[in-house]
């Protein structure tokens, strides 16, 4: 049983690789907190346009209406009357997100980050070392290896793309095990 802190604010993180189910258990979070009469809101960064530019969508389809920002401080304004803020794909926002998130939880809300913790070449991703360090709460999220089948914490990239943020599904990406990963410098 989780204990949450009465007339607290707080910082959940929800990491893991990509198809690990990261935004879905965001949605899920979400949902139960609308259920509980909660006014909640939901950000995403404007770079993330994969399934739809309105909401945040997990990749078995489950969606919800977001704020598309390309500025952090964004959050703070539109978050104001909210008791809840959901943050998707934390690791593309810039590391103002880490002291957002801090100040939201210290202003009373429930801040619930979802992100990457690893890129490509499994080195850590943007700001989420940081939040994961500030979270109250912290569950990493396992996908399953496309090759072996085992847990898998990899996201591997299919592609010769050389930048870091390379937007897409499956036609760039497949969730690996340690095992079964290859760093960018090796052959895939």
């Amino acid at each position: 049983m989780t204990l949450t802190p009465l007339n607290s604010g707080w910082i959940e993180v929800v990491c893991g690789s990509m198809f690990s189910g990261k935004t879905e258990e965001l949605i899920r979070r979400l949902r139960r907190a609308e259920i509980a009469k909660m006014n909640i809101v939901i950000f995403k960064p404007k770079i993330d346009s994969r399934f739809s530019a309105e909401h945040i969508v997990s990749h078995n389809q489950l969606k919800m209406r977001s704020h598309v920002i390309s500025d952090t401080k964004e959050i703070l304004k539109i978050s104001k009357n909210n008791e809840v803020v959901g943050i998707d794909e934390a690791q593309f926002f810039d590391q103002s997100i880490v002291m957002i998130c801090k100040q939201l939880a210290g202003e009373g809300k429930r801040v619930i980050v979802a992100g990457l913790d690893t890129d490509y070449r499994g080195l850590p991703f943007g700001p989420m070392p940081e939040i994961m360090c500030e979270a109250d709460y912290l569950d990493k999220l396992r996908a399953i290896c496309v090759k072996c089948g085992n847990p898998a914490s990899y996201t591997q990239r299919t592609t010769k793309d050389p930048g870091q943020v390379v937007i897409g599904e499956l036609d760039k990406y497949e969730a690996r095990c340690r095992n079964c990963f290859r760093s960018a410098d090796k052959n895939l």
